[in-house]
């Protein structure tokens, strides 16, 4: 039931983090943080398609997964594959606009959050960034969080550069509100049940 729940999840969020994107970021170049955004600025100079650019740079995030923190590999695989196959599948919805450019940053980043939280909850994610950020940190010392924060801001900025400024202080929004969100909603992990044969007698 625990891993149904989790699939369940993973689809939930992923559909949640796609429409996010391409409802609300995509009709104003609004940009997230880490291979996300990475994706969005190739899709938004040269029409590259989001989710398979996502799944692209993820390959050396997750080579050095399953080497170093096999448990992550485990754990992030399926929702950066689900999450990036919705992204572009649900690409036409891009064409819907539905707010200005100032609410859609911060309900685009809402529902990538929403998303994002959900599959925490249930100890799984859409990898990324974070695992750099995870290796960056066992060898200098250097604060996760810090080390996230960085690498977000180096994309915001190159994205900022290659883009406009609009674009540069929406993402600032939408990573805001992302990050907002996903604490909320994350705070309270779901447990993984424990199996009768882990059960020592």
């Amino acid at each position: 039931m625990y891993l149904f729940k989790k699939g369940l999840v993973i689809i939930f969020g992923s559909i949640f983090i796609a429409l996010g994107i391409n409802m609300f970021l995509v009709p104003y170049e609004i940009l997230d943080g880490g291979v996300i955004g990475i994706g969005l600025i190739l899709n938004y100079l040269w029409g590259f398609k989001t989710g398979a650019t996502i799944i692209f740079f993820s390959i050396p995030i997750f080579v050095i997964a399953w080497f170093k923190y096999r448990e992550y590999f485990y754990n992030s695989l399926h929702g950066m594959i689900i999450s990036s196959f919705f992204i572009d599948l649900l690409k036409p919805f891009s064409t819907i606009v539905v707010f200005d450019s100032v609410p859609s940053a911060i309900v685009g980043g809402s529902m990538v959050g929403i998303g994002i939280g959900f599959m925490l909850r249930y100890r799984t994610s859409t990898g990324g960034t974070d695992l750099i950020a995870q290796f960056i940190s066992a060898k200098t010392g250097v604060n996760v969080g810090i080390n996230i924060f960085v690498i977000d801001s180096l994309v915001l900025v190159v994205g900022g550069l290659l883009l406009s400024m609009d674009s540069f202080l929406l993402s600032i929004m939408t990573i805001l509100s992302v990050a907002m969100t996903t604490s909320l909603i994350a705070r309270k992990t779901i447990p993984k049940p424990i199996s009768k044969e882990s059960v020592v007698h």
